[in-house]
């Protein structure tokens, strides 16, 4: 290795070493510290982040970057440097002031959103938004951006995606999810009743969903499961991989599908590049690649007949009172039945991207300046009954349900719908590529399939874009019609819809 670009990657890691440090302790923070550990936890991840950002702005590290860029580099060599001359260019247009304040905020904000959620308030969290938004406005103007500013914090979560290729698409998804949800509405079928609203004792949810974890191919000698308020997978590196999901004993399918889609975003970290860990290549693609991922394993394998021909057998033995009696179909009926409902994370596929589309369309407008952080309330609720037909009954099962804004993940919600549409486009070339696949999952083997996304999606690392790689994969730019075709025949057979 060439000296220079052997300090250049010796720096590198050492700021791969710092992200480490700060995602334990944010997960930490979601897992197992005690209420009153906000305050030093904050200041602790501020100083990180100061940290971070000094060393990467580094003028030592500014200059070999540039001299770097001046060379002719091919591969790996040049994808690191690119990446790492792209967060530079954008560290050194932000203060270092800006950084500890944004970061402190969001730890400290995060706290008060908990406390928000559970007492409903969103008056008491309604400043820290506030704030959070105004120091993320800030950061966008100082980076700049063309076109919206809303583009600034998407770039952030799909890098080089814009809002005025997104949004079409978005609105492409609504234009056909509105009347499919009313035509399934109007069936008047809920085959979920007499099935799933029944009380499923948590220590036997989750012995289950340990045992689908370890059959879906994660590996828990270089991960766990906990429990947080919000789900969500923290991947410090391919080596310690965190998830976490949450357990109500009158709902099954939350933490099950919970700890599925969580899977699927850990098997991703687990299968990136070991050789390029601590460097650009040897991250994930995009957020929006991300979710393709869990929600490949979530709904296109979950929520499968296939799936559940092998695994009904297996979750009756920890449920024989409750499931006595119920065949394949009828579970199958009663995990994928359509019903409009408050909470995102809980939603049905087909109503899943109207979830998104409210908070993507309450986000452009908040940082458009549009609407004010204290019109949220109305305005979710607003939307809600115009996507869904139904309102909040109060603020934790609205506009407070969810964590990113509290942690100032502005943007972060389009690659949700992104992850629908890139996970409908490879699990479609999959079965392409592997004429078997379902029936290879009504055997249980669900290995076969981790494989065949191993090599061709987690071992690239960040080789390639997001858009590159979709390219690459399936010989296709990204389309709608793979995932409204997937939901369009699946729903059409589940209600006879015709």
């Amino acid at each position: 290795m060439d000296q220079r670009y052997g300090e250049f990657i010796r720096r590198v890691r050492e700021l791969a070493d710092l992200s480490h440090a700060q995602g334990l302790l944010s997960w930490d923070q979601e897992t197992y510290m005690p209420p009153r550990g906000t305050g030093p936890r904050a200041r602790s991840l501020g100083t990180l982040a100061g940290i971070y950002h000094e060393k990467l702005t580094d003028p030592a590290l500014v200059a070999l970057v540039e001299e770097l860029r001046g060379r002719e580099l091919r591969g790996d060599e040049e994808v690191n440097v690119r990446y790492v001359e792209r967060d530079q260019r954008r560290a050194l247009k932000i203060p270092r002031e800006l950084v500890v304040e944004l970061s402190q905020t969001q730890s400290l904000a995060h706290e008060v959103w908990v406390e928000a959620r559970k007492k409903s308030d969103f008056p008491l969290f309604r400043p820290w938004l506030e704030k959070i938004l105004n120091l993320q406005k800030e950061v966008a103007h100082r980076v700049g951006f063309e076109g919206s500013i809303y583009n600034a914090f998407l770039d952030e979560y799909e890098p080089y995606a814009r809002v005025e290729t997104v949004a079409p698409m978005l609105e492409q998804l609504r234009l056909r999810l509105v009347p499919l949800v009313e035509r399934i509405g109007a069936t008047g079928r809920r085959p979920a009743a007499g099935i799933l609203d029944q009380e499923f004792p948590v220590d036997r949810q989750e012995a289950f969903g340990r045992q689908a974890l370890v059959d879906l191919g994660f590996d828990l000698e270089r991960g766990r499961l906990d429990v947080s308020v919000h789900p969500f997978c923290s991947g410090t590196s391919p080596e310690d991989v965190r998830l976490t999901t949450r357990y109500n004993p009158r709902q099954l399918t939350g933490a099950l599908f919970g700890i599925i889609h969580e899977a699927g975003h850990g098997l991703y970290e687990q299968g990136l590049p070991a050789e390029a860990g601590g460097t650009p290549v040897g991250g994930s693609v995009s957020l929006g690649i991300h979710e393709s991922q869990s929600r490949l394993w979530e709904n296109l394998i979950g929520r499968s007949r296939p799936f559940w021909e092998h695994y009904l057998p297996l979750l009756r033995e920890h449920f024989p009172e409750q499931l006595k009696g119920v065949g394949v179909e009828a579970f199958y009926a009663a995990i994928n039945q359509v019903e409009p409902s408050l909470i995102r994370v809980e939603a049905d596929e087909v109503t899943y991207n109207l979830h998104i589309l409210l908070r993507f369309e309450l986000e452009q407008a908040l940082v458009e300046e549009r609407v004010a952080v204290a019109e949220l309330p109305q305005l979710w609720d607003e939307k809600m009954e115009a996507y869904l037909g139904i309102r909040p009954p109060d603020a934790a099962r609205g506009v407070l349900q969810d964590t990113h804004w509290s942690i100032g993940s502005i943007g972060y919600f389009p690659t949700y719908s992104l992850g629908n549409l890139y996970a409908a486009q490879f699990f479609s070339q999959a079965r392409k590529e592997m004429p078997g696949l379902m029936e290879q999952v009504a055997r249980g083997d669900l290995l076969s399939l981790k494989v065949w996304l191993n090599e061709k999606i987690h071992a690239r690392g960040r080789r390639l874009r997001a858009g590159e790689l979709v390219r690459e994969v399936t010989g296709e730019e990204l389309k709608v019609e793979y995932f409204m075709q997937y939901l369009e025949n699946k729903y059409g057979e589940l209600y006879g819809l015709g």
